[in-house]
C-alpha cells in the first residue's frame, strides 16, 4: 500500500512540469540570425526551436533577426523587438559593426546598454559572441573580439563565444558570398550551441520556479 501510494504520488509531480508555460525566447540578430538567403524555415529561430521541440522542451523561439543591422541598431529597436513577455533572450549581433570597421568601444557600449535594459526586465540572456575579421589589422582584432568575453564577465548572461563556431571560413557550409550559413552550416550552429540554450532555458525554468 505505501509503495502505491509512493508511485502515485511521484507521477503526480509530472503534469506540473508538462503543464507549465512555453520557455519564449527572442533571438536579437542580425542577418546571420535572421536567415538571410534561406527560406524561413531553414533560419536559426526556426531550426533551434525546431531542435528543442524533438528533445520535448515547450518552447517558443521568435525570429527578431534584421540583416544589417548593428549593435546600435539593435539597442534602438529593443523594446518593441523584445515585448513584454519574453522570457529569455539571444543576442547575436556585432558582425556588421566588425564588417563596418566600427569602433569597438561604440558596439560594446551598445551591447552594454541592451544587456543592462534586459537585466532590468529580468529576462535571461544568451550572449552570442562574434569575431573580427582577420584582415582588420592586429589592433581592431584585439579590441573587437575582447568586447563580448568582457560582457560575459561583467553581467549575468549565459555566454557562446563564437556564434559561428564550426562553420566560418568553411566553405561547405557557408553561402556563396561567404559570409552566411547555408541551411547545413545553420544546423551546425544548432548543434554547437544547444547546451548553452538549454542552459538558458534551466535559467528560465529556475526563475519561475518551475
Amino acid at each position: 500500500m505505501v509503495a502505491a501510494v509512493t508511485l502515485l504520488w511521484a507521477f503526480s509531480l509530472l503534469p506540473a512540469a508538462a503543464d507549465s508555460p512555453p520557455v519564449r525566447i527572442v533571438v536579437l540578430g542580425d542577418s546571420l540570425s535572421a536567415g538571410f538567403g534561406l527560406p524561413v524555415e531553414q533560419a536559426f529561430p526556426e531550426r533551434l526551436e525546431a531542435a528543442l521541440k524533438a528533445k520535448g522542451v515547450a518552447v517558443s523561439v521568435v525570429n527578431a533577426g534584421v540583416s544589417g543591422d548593428t549593435a546600435s541598431g539593435g539597442l534602438g529597436r529593443l523594446d518593441w523587438s523584445v515585448p513584454q513577455g519574453t522570457d529569455a533572450v539571444i543576442l547575436e549581433l556585432g558582425a556588421n559593426d566588425a564588417l563596418r570597421g566600427i569602433d569597438p568601444a561604440v558596439t560594446k557600449t551598445a551591447l552594454e546598454k541592451i544587456l543592462s535594459t534586459l537585466d532590468q526586465r529580468h529576462i535571461t540572456v544568451l550572449l552570442a559572441g562574434m569575431r573580427a575579421p582577420r584582415n582588420l589589422g592586429a589592433d581592431y582584432v584585439q579590441a573587437f573580439d575582447a568586447i563580448y568575453p568582457a560582457l560575459a564577465s561583467t553581467h549575468p548572461v549565459v555566454f557562446y563565444p563564437f556564434f559561428l563556431d564550426g562553420v566560418a571560413t568553411d566553405a561547405k557550409l557557408n553561402q556563396a558570398d561567404g559570409l552566411h550559413p547555408t541551411a547545413a552550416g545553420v544546423e551546425v550552429i544548432v548543434t554547437r550551441i544547444m547546451p548553452q540554450v538549454e542552459t538558458l532555458i534551466s535559467r528560465v525554468r529556475a526563475a519561475r520556479g518551475s
